[in-house]
C-alpha cells in the first residue's frame, strides 16, 4: 500500500502534509502536490493532516489512474518539505468535482 493525492488537492495545496512527512516523498505542482509511490513508507502520518482529505490509501477503488498521476509529476516535479500558505482560492476550490480536466497545472512549483 501507498498514500497518493487526489483530485481535492487540486487549486488548494494545503501543505500541512509535507512537514509531517518522514521520508520527503512529496513533490511540489503549481496547484497540486504529488507523493512519489515508490518513496512513501506507508506510514499514514499525511492522511490526517491534509484539511482538504485529498491523501488517500491507494487500496480504495479507483486509484490506479491516481498512482500513476503522483508518480508521473514526482519524477519531474521538485521535492517539497516546507509547510507554504494554501492557494489564495483554496476554500472556494475544496470539494469542486471535476478539477482535474478543468484546474489541473502540469507546471512544477518551487520545491523547498
Amino acid at each position: 500500500m501507498t498514500y497518493i493525492v487526489t483530485d481535492n488537492c487540486i487549486g488548494c495545496k494545503y501543505t500541512d502534509c509535507v512537514e509531517v512527512c518522514p521520508v520527503d516523498c512529496f513533490y511540489e505542482g503549481e496547484n497540486f502536490l504529488a507523493i512519489h509511490p515508490d518513496e512513501c513508507i506507508d506510514c499514514g502520518v499525511c492522511e490526517p493532516e491534509c484539511p482538504a482529505d485529498a491523501i488517500r490509501p491507494d487500496t480504495e477503488p479507483d486509484m490506479e489512474s491516481w498512482v500513476e498521476l503522483n508518480r508521473k509529476y514526482a519524477e519531474i516535479w521538485p521535492v517539497i518539505i516546507t509547510k507554504k500558505d494554501q492557494l489564495p482560492e483554496a476554500e472556494e476550490n475544496d470539494g469542486k468535482t471535476g478539477k482535474l480536466e478543468t484546474m489541473f497545472s502540469e507546471a512544477p512549483g518551487e520545491g523547498g
